[in-house]
């Protein structure tokens, strides 16, 4: 991976499992593919983050296997698996198993938590955002280790990403364990996390350019590629929900063709 801007920047959809079912989801991710787009993801949530607070919604990691077993091409992921749910020898495990199910194609990408629901109603502790940092920091290296062992490995090469824009840990952890950093917008904000990465690579002692550089977008900023490329962003993700209407995907593509 590399942290310096691509001749093409890639394009990515995250579908949200909210109000919507199976089978929509599952074709979104199919008409994505097959329009060009370079990555499929998901959250890993266990209620709606907007609206409907009872509207229907699906587990992250069951649902982005099925989306994995429908497509071929696409890298897929989570924007982002929370950390507080799983052990981390046990996240290791999964993942390599979904990697062998994806054909080489997943990321395991990973965050420390925040959606307060999620823990009250599932039974974790939710903690502080420090201590919630904290075990993330102390599972990246343990998830590492264990990949190591499995039997047999991971297809393909697996990077981790980690998502998040906190400038004294998060990034920190980025620098010291990542292959890849999701950041926000606007475009100004990235581009200031993107330097704020910068100096904690080289405080770290870590190639930049190691470092993938994905940024997660709403589809009203769809248009705004060139300025998110000129921020440095490589990897540009855009939110859809049902019914999953790709035109913010498909603007996103035809300006990176154009960016090429």
């Amino acid at each position: 991976m590399s942290g310096s801007v691509a001749a093409r920047p890639r394009i990515g959809v995250q579908l949200h499992p909210q109000a919507t079912d199976v089978a929509a989801v599952l074709d979104a991710a199919r008409r994505a593919e097959d329009a060009g787009v370079d990555s499929v993801w998901t959250w890993d949530h266990f209620f709606p983050l907007y609206g409907d607070a009872d509207a229907t919604h699906f587990e992250g990691w069951t649902l982005l296997t099925a989306i994995a077993g429908v497509t071929e091409r696409v890298r897929v992921g989570h924007l982002v698996l929370c950390n507080s749910y799983r052990n981390p020898e046990l996240v290791a495990d999964m993942a390599r198993t979904l990697d062998h199910v994806a054909g080489g194609r997943f990321t395991l990408g990973l965050g420390a938590g925040w959606f307060e629901r999620d823990y009250t109603e599932y039974g974790y502790e939710f903690g502080t955002a420090p201590s919630r940092l904290r075990d993330l920091g102390a599972a990246l290296p343990r998830i590492r280790a264990r990949l190591s062992r499995l039997n047999p490995p991971p297809i393909g090469d697996l990077p981790i990403l980690v998502g998040g824009g906190g400038e004294k840990v998060t990034l920190r952890l980025v620098a010291e364990h990542a292959d890849a950093w999701n950041g926000f917008g606007p475009p100004e904000t990235f581009a200031h996390k993107n330097r704020v990465l910068d100096d904690w690579c080289a405080t770290v002692g870590r190639d930049p350019r190691a470092i993938e550089r994905t940024a997660l977008i709403g589809p009203e900023d769809a248009g705004r590629l060139d300025e998110y490329v000129a921020a440095g962003a490589e990897h540009v993700i855009v939110d859809l929900t049902h019914p999953f209407d790709l035109t913010p995907a498909l603007t996103l593509l035809e300006a990176a063709e154009q960016l090429a």
